[in-house]
């Protein structure tokens, strides 16, 4: 009897979520948006033109081609959303067509798509709190601001929040919300962190690179992926690889990274 109970308490490990440090399958032509995961045994990549879930090791378990241009993503209640934008980013409004496009996470297949035309410059990323949608995107030269967009569960557009980050190359990449506290990746050189309060007002500014996907694990952790370009036996860039590594949060370096 005893044995059988250690052999039950295995079995439930094995089926246990257990995110950890881990590369995706496979090579990709474009680069990583994003990432997301169910909580329990599955991350989603997004790959510009390509959507995949993998195990926790980072086998595919599927993948799907999606229309260029697809973004950050997040998870709700068995389907995964995707900010996408089928125009140009970073540039005045009335130039990109800014899109939610909705997948069911067990199977990928595509369920359903929303407008969200006041993200003006691009949707790019987007994450879930509390009965919201809250999507990030592009922006223009020079703009000393970003903003973060908040829709109901229907996609109607309820406000624009200001978050007073001064200008970030091609605005916001990634967006997280996790332990009362806004988590945004950005572009630069060097990439940049943002972090904001529950009310989206500006708590810290770092170099720090999420900007091609965070997402936050129990025990107040987060996923961090990482994109690699290789190379072919030309020389030529050949396509594109990922990894997510472990970071938890610290008040001076706002991310610290404690598992590759």
């Amino acid at each position: 009897m005893r044995l059988l109970f250690f052999a039950f308490l295995t079995l439930q490990s094995l089926h246990a979520a257990d995110f950890h440090a881990t590369a995706c399958e496979g090579t990709y032509p474009r680069h990583l948006q994003g990432i997301c995961t169910n909580g329990k045994d599955a991350i989603y990549w997004c790959w510009t033109d390509y959507l995949v879930k993998t195990d926790t090791e980072g086998r595919i378990l599927k993948k799907v081609p999606v229309a260029d241009h697809h973004g950050d993503l997040c998870f709700h209640d068995g389907r995964v959303y995707v900010a996408t934008n089928l125009a140009k980013f970073n540039r005045p409004a009335g130039e990109a067509d800014s899109w939610v496009c909705v997948y069911d996470a067990e199977t990928l297949a595509e369920l359903a798509k929303h407008r969200v035309p006041e993200v003006v410059h691009g949707a790019g990323g987007m994450a879930w709190r509390d009965g919201r949608f809250f999507i990030v995107g592009g922006l223009p030269p020079g703009v000393g601001e970003n903003y973060v967009y908040e829709y109901d569960t229907g996609f109607r557009f309820q406000r624009r929040h200001v978050l007073a980050s001064g200008y970030t190359l091609m605005g916001i990449q990634t967006a997280a919300h996790a332990s009362g506290a806004w988590w945004f990746g950005c572009y630069g050189k060097p990439q940049v962190l943002l972090r904001a309060d529950e009310n989206l007002r500006l708590t810290g500014k770092w170099e720090f690179n999420a900007s091609v996907g965070i997402a936050p694990i129990s025990g107040g952790r987060f996923l961090i992926a990482q994109n690699t370009v290789v190379k072919g036996t030309d020389g030529k860039s050949d396509g594109n690889q990922a990894k997510v590594l472990i970071a938890r949060p610290d008040e001076k370096a706002g991310l610290v990274i404690h598992e590759r």
